[in-house]
């Protein structure tokens, strides 16, 4: 277990800090290229992603893209997925990239492990290691990569976010009323403006403007934008 760099990433401060933890615990795994991508998801459906790697400049010119990532079989896996993938030619050559594969095998990229974790509030923590190298034979030996990788993500990911993607700008929340919660509370557990109503012990009108004062207040056009953007802020969980 190469504690070490699970416990000493945590202090990182910088994008360079963070660079060089996430390398020397690449290398002293075994690998000699990784890449770790923080992505948090904004409202109206658009993402920030910042990636950062050693990838060789010309590598770095050609994968660093979102089209390319939606092309890649094995970060299409970790869009979907926590669990780990380990991947070589036949991860690509099966779904018809085999030519993919020949262009990222001449940087060193044959094979490698690679995770996300899928946290909560729309964030997200990619990272792969990668080397010209086969895995070992040993199933035994392999697992171990595969656990030593997942707990220094777990470390890793708090320190990624909180260097790579830095909080939104303050801002004024908007002033709900009681009333305007409740409403988008319970239309989050899918409940009509008339159940509402009985709910909260009002008319199915007055529910109605209550929601809609909540969704105008808000900037949204409807009441699900309303919910979703009242989550994100934190006003109603």
């Amino acid at each position: 277990m190469l504690q070490g760099g699970f416990t000493s990433v945590l202090q990182v401060k910088s994008r360079d800090e963070l660079l060089a933890e996430v390398v020397g615990f690449t290398r002293r795994l075994g690998f000699e290229t990784v890449n770790v991508t923080a992505v948090v998801d904004r409202f109206r459906g658009e993402s920030d992603f910042v990636w950062v790697n050693n990838a060789p400049s010309a590598y770095r010119q050609l994968s660093e893209t979102v089209e390319e990532g939606r092309r890649d079989p094995v970060a299409q896996h970790c869009k979907r997925a926590s669990v780990p993938i380990i991947w070589n030619q036949d991860t690509y050559t099966s779904c018809g990239l085999g030519e993919k594969w020949e262009v990222q095998a001449r940087f060193g990229y044959r094979t490698g492990i690679a995770l996300a974790l899928h946290l909560p509030e729309g964030r997200h923590f990619f990272i792969g290691v990668d080397r010209d190298q086969a895995l070992p034979n040993s199933s035994a030996e392999v697992t171990r990569l595969v656990a030593d990788l997942q707990l220094f993500a777990v470390h890793a990911q708090d320190a990624a976010l909180r260097v790579l993607v830095p909080p939104p700008p303050q801002m004024d929340f908007p002033s709900l009323t009681p009333r305007e919660l409740e409403g988008l509370r319970w239309t989050m557990e899918g409940k009509t403006a008339w159940e509402v109503g009985n709910i909260l012990g009002i008319s199915e009108r007055t529910a109605v403007l209550h929601i809609n004062n909540a969704t105008h207040k808000l900037g949204c056009v409807n009441k699900h934008q309303a919910v979703l953007k009242a989550l994100r802020l934190g006003l109603i969980r």
